[in-house]
């Protein structure tokens, strides 16, 4: 017991427990025992300011863990309405680049008053970073056959319709190695050339231009369309721009690497050309 009382901690829990139960009495004004609250208010004043302390620090973070998750919340909404906003903002995009091609394409539908321009929609493709060969979402059920050929909203060739069946069609781009295109080289002593497509440089997204002239003097820059002859392209469509002038031994086998007009990376909307006439264009 002696070394109870010498104990400072037990000590003290008798003070405490003392003052809670004098502060409980004397909640009462009318109690006897409020001389001794008053007594004993004066020398336990720094324990109740130690208490009444501590009670506010505890107040103090028990809010600021409440403020910390009202923030989380508020960061999560807002993370929420950034993804919204990404989402609808790329949704815009779409749309205003579609709508541009659109545009474009009415505006050279003019150029072509022979032909009907009947927009499609690309829906599969082979592997790979370039389109060689790919599929769109109208067929024959549509009026589309065989070898007509497809441009962009830019005028920029894309290829010709391979084959189809009832809602599809298969498209061959100018990349493909069994592609071959009359071309004339568009400048002031110009030429006809073959464009075709070469399985090394469709890696790059890139064709060729062979069987160049002796006569024609083929420079970085210049610029090929589509001859007219052959059947299948009117003239006058852009297939691209040479990028390189590769000479052989031989002046008859130098050849020109082509930049294709047509973005063939990143296609989605198409435009395929139907002869007024014939409903086709034959070979």
């Amino acid at each position: 017991m002696r070394r109870l009382l010498k104990s400072k901690w037990f000590i003290i829990s008798l003070i405490t427990i003392a003052l809670l139960v004098v502060m409980g009495v004397s909640v009462n004004k009318n109690s006897k025992l409020n001389w001794l609250s008053n007594i004993l208010s004066v020398p336990l004043k720094p324990v109740q300011g130690f208490f009444t302390t501590a009670g506010q620090k505890i107040d103090d973070l028990i809010s600021y863990f409440d403020g910390i998750d009202a923030l989380r919340e508020e960061n999560k909404a807002l993370k929420e309405e950034i993804s919204l906003l990404k989402t609808e903002n790329r949704e815009y995009a779409e749309l205003k680049s579609e709508n541009d091609e659109l545009k474009r394409a009415f505006g050279i539908k003019g150029e072509f008053d022979d032909y009907t321009l009947v927009g499609a929609n690309i829906i599969a493709m082979e592997p790979g970073n370039w389109y060689s060969v790919f599929k769109v979402d109208i067929g024959e059920d549509d009026g589309i056959s065989e070898d007509l050929p497809v441009i962009t909203g830019s005028k920029g060739l894309v290829g010709r319709v391979l084959d189809t069946d009832s809602n599809t069609a298969n498209i061959q781009t100018i990349i493909d190695e069994d592609s071959a295109i009359s071309g004339w080289i568009a400048k002031a002593g110009g030429g006809h050339a073959i464009i075709k497509g070469d399985m090394k440089l469709r890696e790059d997204g890139l064709c060729k231009m062979v069987y160049i002239p002796i006569e024609v003097d083929v420079e970085v820059g210049d610029v090929i369309e589509t001859s007219g002859v052959g059947g299948i392209y009117p003239k006058g469509i852009i297939i691209g721009e040479v990028v390189e002038v590769r000479k052989t031994s031989s002046e008859m086998d130098r050849y020109a690497v082509i930049k294709p007009a047509a973005d063939l990376k990143r296609l989605e909307v198409i435009f395929i050309l139907k002869n007024n006439d014939t409903g086709s264009v034959g070979k």
